[in-house]
């Protein structure tokens, strides 16, 4: 059976090439259908191929600058140019082939990526102290942020909001603020890793210990190392 991201893949080839052999000519303000499904099938494909499996991904093209003056071109060709990556705000390349004037522009795309993901039920003030009834999941836009949405409502249960929060709108890791695992000077647990092994050994915390932040301990035998606080007096080490 042929894997779904193959089956996108030829089907994008198909709509580039029938875009490619169906616009005899090109004005910044409008470009032919063709030329728009193509551009739609590859930066879906490509987005696919970055999103978790069962997410729906939908291509908004947008408008060429109208300022522009393309001369005319009986073959537009749309590409994706290097290093662009199709999530969210992007861009796909058009260049003409065979035209008498061999031009490259970018047609602005937005690249949304629909999955599961954490809503709030109504609106929540900064500060809010989260109970799983004001929170529920529902089919929100993943490539409109940087992170991911959050998908556990239960495990939300007691976190503090970092920023309002319209009703409806997705929950994400930058949204909640960040816990204080324990104090400097608190006894803590680390669990140093290294390339195939780890030990675990009791230490002192040298600074407090906030999520997501570096923080200074001193093992028993008085060695100063640097990790990060995972869960309550503890610190994961790699050394």
């Amino acid at each position: 059976m042929e894997k779904p991201g193959s089956i996108l893949r030829r089907t994008a080839g198909a709509l580039a090439l029938a875009a490619v052999a169906a616009c005899p000519a090109a004005r910044a303000e409008e470009l032919p259908a063709a030329t728009l499904q193509a551009v739609r099938a590859i930066a879906g494909d490509a987005a696919a191929a970055l999103a978790p499996a069962g997410l729906r991904v939908e291509v908004v093209p947008g408008t060429l600058d109208p300022r522009l003056k393309l001369a005319p071109c009986p073959r537009i060709e749309p590409y994706l140019p290097p290093g662009v990556r199709p999530w969210g705000r992007a861009r796909v390349g058009l260049r003409c082939q065979g035209g008498a004037v061999a031009w490259n522009v970018y047609l602005p795309v937005t690249v949304k990526v629909w999955g599961p993901g954490v809503v709030a039920v109504s609106a929540l003030a900064q500060g809010t102290v989260l109970a799983p009834d004001q929170l529920t999941l529902g089919q929100v836009d993943w490539a409109a942020e940087a992170t991911p949405p959050l998908a556990a409502v239960e495990a939300l249960a007691g976190r503090t909001l970092a920023r309002n929060l319209a009703a409806g709108e997705s929950l994400r890791v930058d949204d909640l603020k960040a816990r204080e695992w324990f104090a400097a000077g608190d006894a803590v647990h680390i669990v140093a890793r290294g390339n195939g092994f780890a030990v675990s050994t009791r230490g002192e915390a040298l600074t407090r210990g906030i999520e997501g932040r570096p923080v200074r301990v001193r093992t028993e035998a008085g060695r100063i190392l640097t990790g990060l606080p995972t869960a309550e007096g503890r610190v994961d080490v790699t050394l």
